[in-house]
């Protein structure tokens, strides 16, 4: 996907859409190579599915499931990181961080091209709907909403 802005400069996006499976170790490392993938083709900013390490577990309420999330920084986003430093790409990624003990979010994390974190958006509107049960899992983001406007050159 091409992106155009007013200057007619180019943004070039990738987008990843992934099966998934139960390693959440072996759906990183297919993300990492679809990523390069996207990098070798021109993207400037991959953009990877919600939640993209494991299959999405909230269709059910399953305290096994508290296994998957990790801490930010973490294992995904040094991971991630690097990928982004070497490829000198900007990576937005959701996952399911563990703030503290019992409190989750479903948080995007921003990797710049330099391959630190330059932000954070934690989901703010949580459903609880048949086969939706994010409640059980992700409390209310409270970062509100980005208001820095990055420029890429």
């Amino acid at each position: 996907m091409v992106a155009r802005t007013r200057n007619r400069d180019l943004v070039t996006l990738g987008l990843i859409q992934m099966s998934t499976n139960e390693s959440p170790d072996a759906n990183l490392a297919t993300a990492l190579l679809r990523i390069s993938a996207a990098a070798k083709k021109g993207a400037q900013i991959v953009c990877l599915q919600e939640l993209f390490r494991s299959r999405y577990f909230c269709q059910s309420e399953d305290q096994q499931n508290f296994k998957l999330a990790e801490t930010i920084p973490g294992p995904s986003t040094e991971a991630l990181g690097k990928l982004a430093r070497d490829n000198k790409i900007v990576i937005v990624a959701s996952l399911f961080e563990k703030r503290s003990a019992g409190i989750y979010h479903n948080t995007a994390v921003i990797i710049d091209a330099d391959g630190t974190i330059a932000g954070k958006y934690r989901k703010m509107h949580i459903p609880d709907d048949p086969l939706y049960y994010e409640k059980f899992y992700f409390t209310p983001g409270d970062l509100g909403f980005p208001r820095r406007l990055v420029l890429l050159h």
